[in-house]
């Protein structure tokens, strides 16, 4: 998803240091809205390497700019390359994909190459053991346990049935911990769990994808991949396999009982291309968004802006070869140049951060996009796409913002900046299609600019439009909404700094969870965000986390490290948990969530699966996987014999 990602990467950018502009001027730029410093964006807790002075510096120069720095468009940019683990790019350069470019290399010029790209220190990055591996019965899958299409990539509406949640209302108050995880070298944890065969299956920072045993946390396999599982899992109950997308682009498919990966193929040339929204499978066919961090390079003023296109792409399921590519923004061509003579290449951008939604009955394909990275803004940003799920022909195309055009270099005050700077009004979550009669649809619509759009599925017209908070570059609507019915429950983040330098009015600040109808918009509850946070750093009460219903129930995770449930008739909690106290880990250690925002959570079987923790942006940092499950009711003494 966007809001995050593309912020944090100007500051956790090792390529600001590859010799185009220091960290230094990103962090220190003198505009109203600078950040302050490098912590207040990106929390580590390991130590970090300096890369102006580091020993891999000149190695990378001597060794890799050449292609990774834009001469070969496949090559990830150093931006990607910067979030993965140090050992993983030692292990890529001795034993993987770059180890003919590595055999000139001693270990040691490895092990500094990694540092420097990473920033982290080799012999810090310590990876605990595995999780115990599964034996007897609990190594077993339940293949009776058929996978439901549900949650994203399935069924955007993020509704969990009662036959499949097993979870009453009347259950949720005596929810307890029943185990946690804590993902090995993270302090974030991004993919949405999934629950299949008798499984949980969820990725990690580090790349590795676990299927473990729901009840007590052992794990029948893990695989071990080359880049951070950004995205849920999705189940495919006729071949038993499992597709999710990368931080590098890539979308892999494995084999559900083995963790053996079948294919990984990359969705885009552009070296800036990555994978945010899950992909979605429907109608033979598996749909990929496309996004990319191009908008973080351009804080190096001496950067050509920009020349990605944001795009929906077709693929077959069992090879991942290409079908059809359906793309929003307009072809890059030169517009003219910056003040200091650089290069604008416009209309760009336009990415696609969320998860398509199919619909089988029109055999049609739904997604929204984000803002253009350069000017001239064109009409394919902001907006809502229908495409024909056979060919990816559009149908039709619905503009929500017009003249939306943004850059990292608004941020930072530099000539890349487009001349319609912002408003950077993303559409982040899925459209959802949602039932408002026998006979009858509307296409629900979340955008950060922190408005609801009901539009006619069929045509693309708005037919309502509902402002439920103030909105910005991390306000409004993020990472998810969710259905039961005709009601959609609206999450909104707005934070009471947005880090956009504009000032919002106070009342129209949503921070918390909405109830609206999807036939007219009315809100027929609002549970504004209590917040917990007292001036602690890092913290805000409101939801950027995508929220998940049940029969009468809502969950949902907030920045503050709270878990709620809401009663979804009428807005109030019925149970809470601080994700962000120390908790037993079920490796024998302790573990802590921080900031929920991203994936939300999965149910399933009266049991709750969830994520905490997002050390970026100003989000407190977590590395916690946990399960929660109703408390036995004490069972009544037996009365002594008279």
């Amino acid at each position: 998803m966007n809001i995050t990602i593309k912020r944090a990467l100007a500051l956790c950018l090792p390529a600001v240091a590859l010799g185009t502009i220091s960290l230094a001027s990103l962090l220190n730029a003198a505009t109203p809205q600078r950040i302050k410093s490098h912590e207040e964006l990106q929390v580590y807790d390991t130590p970090r390497i300096d890369p102006a002075t580091a020993p891999g510096r000149p190695i990378f120069e001597q060794n890799c700019a050449m292609c990774h720095m834009g001469g070969v468009p496949k090559a990830p940019s150093p931006a990607f390359l910067g979030m993965l683990p140090p050992d993983s790019i030692v292990n890529s350069l001795t034993h993987g994909v770059m180890r003919s470019q590595g055999a000139n290399l001693s270990q040691q010029d490895k092990i500094a190459l990694a540092e420097y790209i990473t920033r982290t220190p080799y012999d810090s990055y310590k990876r605990p053991a595995p999780p115990k591996v599964c034996t007897g019965t609990a190594a077993n899958f339940d293949m009776g346990d058929t996978p439901a299409p549900i949650g994203w990539g399935r069924d955007n509406r993020r509704f969990v049935p009662g036959d499949v949640a097993q979870l009453g209302v009347g259950d949720v108050p005596r929810l307890k911990l029943k185990w946690a995880f804590a993902y090995p070298a993270s302090n974030r944890a991004r993919s949405q769990p999934t629950l299949a065969w008798g499984t949980l299956f969820v990725g990690s920072q580090d790349g590795t994808l676990y299927a473990f045993d729901p009840d007590t946390g052992c794990t029948r396999w893990t695989t071990r991949l080359s880049a951070e599982v950004r995205t849920a899992i999705v189940a495919d109950p006729e071949t038993k396999r499992l597709y999710f997308g990368d931080l590098l682009g890539k979308v892999h498919a494995l084999d559900a009982m083995t963790g053996k990966e079948l294919w990984a193929n990359r969705m885009s040339d552009h070296a800036d291309a990555t994978i945010t929204g899950t992909p979605t499978l429907g109608g033979g066919l598996l749909y990929v968004p496309v996004s990319s961090l191009e908008v973080v390079q351009a804080g190096d003023a001496k950067y050509a802006c920009c020349t990605f296109r944001g795009s929906v792409v077709a693929v077959n399921p069992a090879t991942g070869e290409e079908v059809w590519r359906a793309w929003t923004a307009g072809e890059p061509k030169e517009t003219g140049k910056t003040a200091v003579g650089t290069l604008i290449l416009g209309p760009s951008g336009a990415p696609v951060w969320n998860s398509p939604s199919y619909d089988a009955k029109s055999n049609r394909v739904y997604f929204g996009s984000g803002e253009n990275y350069s000017s001239p803004a064109d009409l394919n940003s902001d907006a809502i796409f229908a495409v024909d799920a056979r060919t990816g022909k559009q149908i039709w195309r619905t503009q929500l913002t017009a003249n939306d055009a943004w850059n990292v270099g608004c941020m930072i005050g530099n000539e890349s900046c487009p001349t319609e700077n912002g408003p950077d009004y993303d559409v982040a979550a899925s459209p959802l299609l949602v039932s408002t009669g026998p006979n009858s649809q509307m296409l629900v619509v979340g955008q950060k600019s922190g408005q609801a759009w009901g539009l006619d599925p069929e045509t693309g017209k708005i037919a309502w439009e509902k402002r439920l908070g103030h909105g910005g570059t991390q306000g409004g609507i993020h990472f998810g909404m969710a259905a039961e019915g005709s009601t959609v429950f609206v999450p909104v983040n707005d934070m009471a700094d947005t880090y956009d330098a504009r000032v919002y009015d106070e009342n129209q600040r949503g921070a918390g969870l909405h109830a609206v109808d999807a036939a007219t918009g009315k809100v027929r509850w609002f549970a504004r965000a209590p917040s917990k946070c007292n001036g602690a750093k890092f913290c805000d009460p409101g939801i950027s986390a995508a929220v998940t219903a049940i029969p009468d129930v809502v969950f949902a995770g907030h920045l503050d490290g709270m878990f709620r449930a809401y009663n979804s008739k009428t807005g109030a909690i019925l149970w809470q948990t601080d994700t962000t106290q120390p908790m037993p880990s079920i490796d024998g250690g302790t573990v802590k969530g921080g900031s929920m925002s991203g994936p939300g959570a999965a149910v399933w079987k009266g049991k709750v699966f969830v994520n905490s923790g997002y050390g970026m942006y100003s989000h407190m940092a977590g590395n916690a996987l946990m399960v929660f499950a109703p408390e036995e009711a004490a069972k009544p003494k037996p009365t002594a014999a008279k």
